[in-house]
């Protein structure tokens, strides 16, 4: 499995002759625009920097609702959580998406506004590498991350949807977030399986491309 980040909560995942892309943004967010051509998109929910799929070539599956999705090799769960802290009533609703390839199980948190209740971390399970949000402004800032985080206990953390040069609305910077962590690596891609999954939880920060 091959995961690289593709700038604010955008990742190409491939793994079991599958590519998977989470999130595409639109012109609008400043990155560079995801144009990999991919066999299934997820979206978290309906706003620009989360859901521009018709920018993307080929014809790929979308899938942009909870519950159970097939493609494939890929079992592919939503799970309907809220955009922010008072039950979707600033922002709405959002969607967690869990899939398992190569024998590590994958969560995009997408722009997860709140703390994981009971009935989400069950339907979660375990999770072993976690794409989660950590600006704050729309999204669970770094300290309530970091709590997220407490609450999964993934082996690999990932952080997205923060501050960069490229972006062109103001979020937390990265640093909020990492400051939590001893095992910090900055890295272009991860390639592994469930066997290369360190013992000890690595926070992975990635160069964009």
């Amino acid at each position: 499995m091959i995961i690289r980040w593709l700038g604010h909560s955008c990742f190409y995942c491939r793994g079991e002759g599958v590519s998977l892309l989470t999130d595409p943004f639109n012109e609008e967010v400043g990155y560079p625009l995801p144009e990999r051509e991919v066999d299934v998109v997820t979206v978290s929910h309906d706003h620009y920097d989360h859901n521009a799929v018709s920018l993307l070539p080929g014809k790929p599956e979308v899938i942009r609702e909870a519950g159970d999705h097939r493609f494939r090799s890929l079992s592919i769960e939503g799970v309907p959580v809220f955009h922010d802290e008072a039950r979707g009533a600033k922002r709405g609703g959002n969607i967690i998406f869990t899939w398992e390839m190569d024998g590590a199980r994958i969560c995009h948190l997408g722009d997860l506004g709140h703390l994981l209740d009971e009935k989400a971390l069950n339907s979660m399970g375990k999770i072993d590498v976690l794409m989660v949000p950590v600006g704050g402004v729309y999204t669970v800032d770094a300290g309530d991350a970091r709590d997220v985080v407490a609450q999964l206990r993934p082996a690999l953390v990932i952080p997205m949807h923060y501050q960069t040069p490229h972006l062109t609305f103001d979020l937390e910077p990265l640093e909020n977030f990492t400051r939590y962590f001893k095992r910090v690596r900055r890295v272009k891609c991860w390639k592994g399986t469930a066997a290369d999954l360190p013992q000890e939880q690595e926070v992975l920060v990635f160069d964009y491309l």
